[in-house]
């Protein structure tokens, strides 16, 4: 059997292959290779995903991503989608606890300070005490209170449904006028597109900090835009709808806000550990065994 697989860093990270099984990389027209009647598992890219049709022996698409809203629509049906939940959870973390601690201590116009020449005196913020609002506590939630700890702040829970400890989603509208900062962290679903809408983002308090690491659907970016012109908000977002940004949106001028392109979890760490993730899978996928992170419902 075989395994086609992505040129990407970090895939030795994959471990042996199975007996009986080779791994090999996607070819440039998969439909006429002669190997696609033995591809059983495969780990694609965006670029790779629509060649996923044609390939009768498939069984499983491993994915090297948390979210998988780029690609469930692509899976053939009756293949088993999983998703490498976990591997990223660390690099996102620092990224979110980066995020409230660049809007904090000013970074944005510290560095334009000191591109101009100008020493000037900044106004900065605590973050101890803050109310930190994390909506989308699973994962990469737990991951981000773990590092959030030591500065002291104060967190609430929001996932889908209420347990202990965590506040259902539909506890939301109550919630956000008392958070200092939203974190989200939620993955794109029909459920989930623009949970964030005018609305919520109106409910935050004055001067209140929204980080997006989830997926920028979930948010109203028109909405946001308006808040942030308003210098009622802050945001600090590496998400964003649409993607990429086209160069003349309005996301680009508005104030109060720090943009990175997407790549909150894509650290070296991060990449070994999704391929680690993905050589396991194989292994029990060859075995027998069943498989982890199996995708249902967009999650």
């Amino acid at each position: 059997m075989i395994a086609w697989i992505v040129d990407a860093p970090g895939s030795e990270a994959m471990g042996p292959a199975p007996e009986g099984w080779a791994v090999a990389p996607f070819p440039d027209d998969p439909a006429s290779s002669p190997d696609r009647d033995r591809v059983e598992f495969v780990v694609p890219d965006a670029q790779t995903a629509p060649r996923l049709e044609g390939l009768p022996a498939l069984c499983v698409v491993q994915l090297r991503s948390a979210g998988v809203d780029w690609i469930i629509d692509q899976v053939p049906a009756g293949v088993t989608l999983c998703s490498a939940r976990g591997a990223r959870d660390g690099a996102m973390a620092e990224w979110v606890v980066w995020a409230i601690l660049a809007d904090a201590k000013a970074a944005p116009r510290a560095a334009r300070q000191q591109a101009a020449g100008e020493w000037e005196h900044l106004d900065l913020r605590d973050v101890a005490g803050a109310r930190v609002l994390i909506l989308g506590h699973g994962a990469i939630g737990a991951a981000v209170e773990e590092r959030l700890v030591p500065f002291r702040v104060e967190i609430v829970r929001v996932a889908r449904s209420r347990r202990d400890g965590v506040h259902a989603i539909d506890e939301l509208g109550r919630l956000l006028p008392h958070a200092d900062v939203v974190v989200n962290l939620l993955p794109a679903t029909p459920q989930t597109r623009g949970v964030l809408g005018a609305g919520a983002l109106a409910a935050m308090p004055d001067g209140a900090l929204l980080v997006n690491a989830g997926r920028g659907a979930t948010v109203d970016t028109g909405a946001l835009v308006a808040e942030l012109e308003a210098g009622r908000l802050r945001a600090v977002l590496d998400v964003v709808d649409p993607e990429p940004l086209p160069r003349e949106h309005p996301l680009w001028r508005a104030p109060n806000l720090i943009l990175t392109p997407h790549s909150a979890g894509d650290t070296p760490g991060a990449e070994r550990a999704a391929w680690a993730v993905a050589g396991e899978q194989l292994r029990r996928h060859a075995a027998g065994e069943p498989l982890r992170n199996v995708v249902r419902d967009g999650y």
